[in-house]
């Protein structure tokens, strides 16, 4: 996959310079502002996975679990090509059309089960631009959305003027390692965090965490072979993965 061209840096730019103007850091729902979110049902996560040295396919998942009993209520994996390269502050043109695409299959399909908020992989105000993937989602699908984090290192670069966008949060009892949570649209720093917290079973809020498991179940049912020949992500996963597809370091669940 070749590198954009300084002109399309430069139109990602100003996109997302753009779309930040419609960034809602404040709480927006009834149930944001209850000290126990008293009218949240339902909680979605999404996130992206890859085989290593993979840079062209990829699984997307969306998962929606109960609030606050976090059970799955549904969950969509799909297999995607990627088209768009990872350029550090440019990752939600890379994966956010998948992510979206996922929301408006359930909103056609089963709208009813729509979450009322959206944990992302990811960072949203915290980001050199203070427009990350949270934020990118958040805007385009209308949803408030939480980004957290698993490693400050994926926002080196951004000033120190910048950090109170981005909390450290000991989310369990059992994890010594903090996420990082920020706002992606449509709620408070402070309700992320609270909410963050309220969604934690392990380190990762239990969204993210379930759309990670579902993605590594998405490997494992590829086919070993699409269309009558072999299918190079399922050839992929067989050599690297003999005994199952484990696709990231499960220290950070």
């Amino acid at each position: 996959m070749s590198a954009p061209s300084d002109d399309l840096i430069r139109q990602w730019e100003s996109e997302q310079a753009s779309l930040r103007q419609r960034v809602l850091e404040e709480d927006t729902e009834d149930w944001q502002r209850e000290p126990h979110f008293s009218g949240l049902e339902r909680v979605g996560g999404v996130d992206l996975s890859f085989i290593k040295g993979d840079n062209v396919n990829a699984c997307a998942q969306l998962v929606v679990l109960s609030f606050p009993d976090l059970e799955v209520l549904y969950e969509d994996s799909r297999m995607v090509t990627l088209t768009a390269p990872y350029i550090a502050g440019f990752l939600a043109f890379r994966e956010t059309p998948f992510l979206l695409e996922a929301l408006r299959r359930l909103e056609r399909s089963q709208p009813a089960l729509l979450p009322q908020v959206v944990f992302v992989d990811g960072n949203g105000l915290f980001h050199y631009r203070e427009f990350g993937l949270a934020c990118h989602l958040g805007v385009l699908s209308g949803l408030p959305c939480v980004g957290v984090a698993k490693n400050l290192l994926q926002v080196q670069g951004v000033s120190k003027s910048q950090e109170h966008q981005a909390q450290a949060l000991r989310s369990s009892d059992g994890s010594s390692k903090p996420v990082y949570v920020s706002v992606g649209h449509r709620i408070s720093v402070d309700t992320a965090v609270r909410l963050t917290h309220a969604c934690c079973r392990y380190r990762v809020p239990e969204p993210i965490r379930q759309a990670t498991v579902h993605g590594d179940r998405c490997w494992e049912d590829v086919s070993p072979w699409e269309h009558g020949r072999p299918n190079p992500a399922r050839i992929k996963v067989e050599e690297k993965l003999p005994s199952a597809a484990v696709l990231r370091d499960k220290s950070c669940f």
